[in-house]
């Protein structure tokens, strides 16, 4: 198989016979369970912003004499978080004959078979752009840096969550085998920072290696119990059991390999800019252009961001063998 630049036509999309199998993985467990591409939070801008506010340190019989005047007021300033939503554009154009010819078999069986459908080309090519720029948005949210050009000879770039963890477990680039006293210290560190993580939304996201890594190094430990199953935002984790708390372990092919992340999934969601269509505001949407010539041609496009949450909510394990 090969990619086709340009138009695509009966010579360089050949159909076959039999049922169409995806073979490239277009699965995005992040996204999906940050809310993916069809409820997420919409902007009129290409920055976005959050919120965050703190409390004052508290103390032991931190108490006032009887009788005493009101002392003075006392307030706490929010801060605020920015990120970017990037451009996410592409293009599918197939041949008037291509999208007509749909009798036309390469293969080497030229007679009908059970298992043949119509095949629209069309939706075939749209269907398969529409996965590769949802694994494009996968990666960004959580690898991307984030870039805000002050002018237009450079793309603006979302930043994703892992490089925004306020808690960063590194070894100095040397790696190291995980042990499940390198996760609890993450954990503990993460905790002691202010994090909140909150069992029924916090996961650890981990590529093969590392839910391997996972695996072993619970089954070892002394605070291990039986791995459960559950859905978060409908996407299958197992549970690994913690000094604080039962947590989610999604396993997530585009994630960084010597890394893990513990990621708040609760505080995560999609943004979108809006854009006017003829149809209404669109999010990721695909239109067809203006016809030039004996083909048609439609462009997929969206603009997308993320919004992390505060960033004492995620932690980051990295230098992992």
């Amino acid at each position: 198989m090969a990619a086709v630049s340009g138009q695509g036509t009966t010579y360089n999309l050949p159909n076959y016979h039999g049922e169409l199998f995806t073979v490239t993985p277009t699965e995005t467990p992040f996204l999906s369970a940050i809310g993916g591409l069809n409820s997420a939070k919409r902007t009129t801008a290409t920055t976005f912003e959050w919120q965050t506010i703190d409390r004052r340190t508290s103390s032991a019989n931190n108490a006032a004499l009887e009788g005493a005047a009101a002392p003075t007021g006392t307030e706490r300033a929010r801060a605020n978080i920015t990120n970017v939503v990037e451009i996410h554009q592409s293009a599918i154009e197939v041949s008037y004959t291509k999208i007509a010819a749909r009798g036309n078999f390469s293969g080497a069986n030229v007679a009908p078979q059970w298992d043949d459908a119509v095949l629209d080309e069309l939706a075939i090519q749209t269907m398969a752009e529409l996965e590769s720029m949802a694994v494009d948005i996968e990666q960004s949210f959580l690898s991307g840096t984030k870039q805000v050009p002050a002018d237009n000879t450079t793309a603006r770039h979302t930043q994703g969550v892992l490089g925004v963890a306020a808690t960063v477990n590194a070894n100095g680039g040397v790696n190291r085998a995980l042990t499940a006293s390198i996760i609890n210290a993450t954990l503990q560190s993460a905790f002691d920072a202010g994090a909140k993580l909150p069992q029924d939304s916090t996961v650890l996201i981990a590529g093969s290696a590392q839910k391997v890594a996972i695996t072993s190094a619970y089954a070892q430990a002394t605070l291990n119990a039986p791995t459960r199953d559950r859905n978060v935002g409908g996407v299958n984790v197992e549970t690994v059991v913690t000094p604080f708390g039962t947590f989610g372990v999604m396993l997530d092919r585009w994630m960084p390999a010597g890394q893990i992340a513990v990621v708040d999934l609760s505080v995560c969601y999609p943004v979108f800019l809006e854009i006017p269509t003829p149809h209404g505001a669109g999010t990721l949407f695909v239109e067809e252009l203006a016809r030039t010539g004996s083909s048609r041609k439609f462009q997929l496009y969206g603009e997308i961001g993320l919004e992390y949450g505060p960033t004492n909510a995620h932690a980051l394990i990295k230098d992992l063998s």
